[in-house]
This record gives structure tokens, sequence and C-alpha cells, in this order.
């Protein structure tokens, strides 16, 4: 059984490095301010991706990511990886979304690049909002059947796919008919490495937005290698290509405002170095008591 498989992936900025600059005047994370990396649990998404494309020959795993043209980077680590292709969903007009827009805008990319699509999957959650909010839009922007936190997929075969997720209090095991949306814990099974031919046979892959201002692909070093690949001139698509409505998409189409974004540091007030010591333990134990902490 060969499957169509999206994948989304974000490239976002590294939170763990949060500066004063961090955030536009408008309440947008400023993402030129900080490092763009793949975002951690979209990897764990694609390697379930890639494991059903292991398993049922003829499958085909596409990536769709949404942001500027440094985000086509992202669709090339997957291509690294074993994904297939991809698609960079760029326009101005997408600029400033919150999760209603962004899951709008993927939505209507997925509707046009791949309308019969067998499984959706992506990350839980981005690590620049946190909300885990996308994937369950995009299921129901598209009417299909979700599962979220899964941590494998046990099984796919004759039109239903059975999945282990981890939730509070346990695991469960869940079977959905197809098509079916999956978001994926970071606790799942990491992403398996890029692998050396396919990173020489992808390294020089691009969406025309990369291209130096004023150059086109007849520009370029080893042009004859665009003519002959197909494969090397990744997909790119606006607000037009997908016929978005742009009452929904970018700032337009998000409710939500972020008003500050802070990188805060916990420091202890005071510390006190103890001792192994009988009389060290039971002054510890008579201030745990008498502050309430125990007892």
């Amino acid at each position: 059984m060969s499957l169509r498989i999206v994948v989304l992936a974000k490239q976002v900025p590294d939170t763990r490095n949060v500066g004063p600059d961090a955030m536009t005047p408008e309440g947008t994370v400023n993402r030129s301010a900080l490092p763009a990396i793949f975002n951690p649990e979209d990897l764990n998404a694609l390697e379930q991706a890639l494991r059903l494309k292991d398993q049922n020959p003829g499958s085909i795993v596409i990536i769709i990511t949404m942001g500027p043209g440094r985000a086509a980077e992202v669709i090339r680590e997957a291509m690294y990886r074993g994904a297939d292709g991809g698609y960079l969903l760029t326009d101005r007009a997408f600029a400033g979304a919150d999760t209603l827009a962004t899951s709008y805008a993927l939505s209507t990319a997925i509707k046009h690049v791949m309308p019969d699509v067998d499984l959706i999957i992506g990350g839980r959650q981005a690590i620049d909002g946190d909300t885990a909010q996308v994937g369950p839009q995009v299921a129901e922007k598209l009417g299909l059947n979700q599962i979220t936190y899964t941590e494998e997929v046990l099984s796919c075969k004759d039109g239903k796919i059975v999945v282990k997720r981890h939730i509070d209090g346990g695991v469960e095991t869940v079977e959905s008919a197809l098509p079916c949306v999956l978001t994926v814990n970071g606790s799942a099974a990491p992403c398996r490495p890029r692998n050396v031919k396919r990173v020489m046979q992808f390294k020089r892959a691009l969406c025309e937005m990369e291209l130096p201002k004023d150059t086109t692909w007849a520009d370029l070093p080893y042009a004859d290698q665009y003519e002959k690949k197909a494969y090397l001139k990744l997909g790119q698509l606006t607000c037009a290509d997908v016929n978005a409505d742009l009452s929904q998409c970018g700032l337009a189409g998000s409710p939500t405002k972020v008003k500050n974004v802070e990188n805060i540091v916990f420091k202890a007030k005071e510390s006190k170095v103890m001792t192994a010591s009988d009389d060290d333990i039971n002054g510890l134990i008579q201030e745990l008591l008498a502050s309430h902490t125990i007892g």
C-alpha cells in the first residue's frame, strides 16, 4: 500500500537564546534576530513519515513549510534525510500569522499540492509558540480525523492506521481511518541523520525566492543541472497560487496578539551550604517544618 504523506515542518527561532530584540514593535517575533533551526518535534514527525515510506514501497513524502526564503532550508534538510521534495509557502500576506491564520494557509496549500493526501504529519508543537494548535486546526479545516500526542505508528494498512499515543497517566492505542492528521511528541523516535549521498544529490536544491536579485535559473552556476534535474527546483507557493482569502492570512486573519516576550532567569535569593552531619540535617528539617514546607 503506497501512501501520499505531507509533513508539516517549520523553521523556528532558537528560543533558548531570547534577547531584548526578540520582539518587533508590532508584537511579532523578530526572527532575523535569532538563529533559525528545524523545529525539533517536526523532526520526530519526519521520522515517522520516513518509516512509513520505508515500510510501504512507492510512498511519497512531501514537506510543506511556511516562511521567508531562508525557510527552504527545512525542505533541504528533510530531503537529505529521505523526503521526496517540498513546497515553501511564502508571501508577505502570510507574515505575522498566529495559529489560526497559519493553519488556514497550510490547509489551502495541502489542498493545492496533494488533495488526495493519505496522511498529514507534524510535530506536536513549535518551540516558538508551544500552542500545539496548528495540527488539530489543519485537521478541522480539512475535515479529517486526527490523532495527537503520537509516540509511534504501529501499523498502516487496508485504509486504517494504528497509533500509540502518550497522554497524561498512560499510553493509548488508537485506530483511525485514512486520511488522517497526526501530531508527534518530542519523545517519539528521533529523526535519522542526513544521508551523505542525498546531501550531494540535493545540496543545490533551491526555491525561486532564494535566487539572488535580478538572477534567473540560467544565470546560476551549474545552470545545466537545474535544466536536467527538476527536483533541484523546490516548489514555491504564494497566496494567489493556493487561492487563499487574504482576510484569513497573516496579521489580518490573526485574532491572537502577543504583548511581550521575555527571557526569564530564575535566581536564588540566598543559598546555604550543608554537610551530611546530623546537626545540619536536623537544622534543615526544623527550618522546613517552621516554614510549613513539610509537615
